[in-house]
């Protein structure tokens, strides 16, 4: 695949090699919503290997290394089994893949809950061990403390509300949130509650549309929906899932290709060849020289 690239020949001690773009930094990402409006919206995907941040960075402003790996990566029944160190090996690596893309990490269950100060351990080891921008947390008011905690701290934090998969036995399962008026109420107070304490940018999943809308007109952050709502300020989705690679997504999810069927074609016709020794051919072989 052919890239062309805008060089960016500004240097330092730690880069002395120019880079093919410039990176975008929090800051922009959150410029971005100036007086309740995103003019252009920011476009969000996640990335778990290098190959694959390789691949999308030039297409989106945030790669997201979700925790949704432990389902996509590992066949984990959820995101709660994921460790902190699978986190960081993921990010280091989608690091290293990308140039352009604020790249964010998600903190795993039981890495940031019970305190801020584990918290700040959590978060600070993973921007060292990956060299992202920053970390994702779910949970609205109870977390709004610890985000500030972060914040204050220099470590920038994506917020999440609605369906929070962390969650999923207390919530009882993957179904859409905010059909009640208190739990409508509650995603909006629980976005507003991080929006103070200083969140960047705060992701809506799985929330009937008009709390996604009363949410985003809510806060002054950025907000990033998925099965959320057009009117976010931006979208996210696994990219495995837009991709085509499983047969079963979320109703929220459009397939954009059939990646899976492609591979399983691929593989086919290569299964086939090696059985009737069509390859190796002489292409692929190593012959004596003359």
């Amino acid at each position: 695949m052919s890239t062309t690239f805008q060089l960016d020949t500004s240097t330092s001690r730690a880069n002395p090699t120019p880079v093919p773009m410039k990176r975008l930094t929090v800051p922009r990402i959150r410029a971005r919503k100036v007086d309740g409006i995103t003019a252009e919206p920011l476009v969000m995907l996640t990335a778990y290997t290098a190959r694959q941040a390789q691949l999308l960075d030039a297409h989106c402003d945030l790669l997201l290394v979700g925790d949704s790996l432990g389902q996509v990566i590992y066949g984990l029944p959820s995101t709660i089994p994921v460790t902190l160190e699978m986190m960081a090996n993921h990010g280091a690596a989608v690091v290293r893949g990308s140039y352009h893309s604020v790249v964010v990490v998600d903190m795993p269950f039981g890495s940031y809950e019970s305190s801020k100060e584990l918290a700040f351990d959590s978060a600070a080891y993973l921007l060292k061990q990956t060299g992202a921008a920053a970390v994702k947390l779910e949970g609205g008011e109870a977390m709004a403390e610890t985000v500030e905690f972060l914040n204050s701290r220099g470590i920038p934090v994506m917020g999440h509300v609605g369906l929070t998969p962390q969650a999923v036995n207390v919530l009882g399962g993957y179904m859409a949130r905010g059909r009640s008026d208190a739990e409508a109420d509650k995603i909006v107070s629980d976005a507003v509650a991080l929006d103070k304490a200083g969140a960047f940018a705060i992701v809506i999943e799985g929330v009937v549309e008009p709390i996604a809308i009363d949410a985003t007109q809510a806060v002054s952050c950025p907000t990033i929906g998925i099965g959320a709502s057009a009117r976010c300020d931006g979208q996210v989705l696994v990219t495995e899932d837009m991709l085509g690679m499983f047969e079963r997504v979320p109703r929220f999810v459009k397939r954009y290709d059939d990646i899976a069927s492609m591979i399983d074609k691929t593989a086919a016709a290569y299964a086939h060849e090696v059985r009737t020794r069509a390859f190796p051919g002489e292409d692929q072989t190593y012959q004596p020289k003359d």
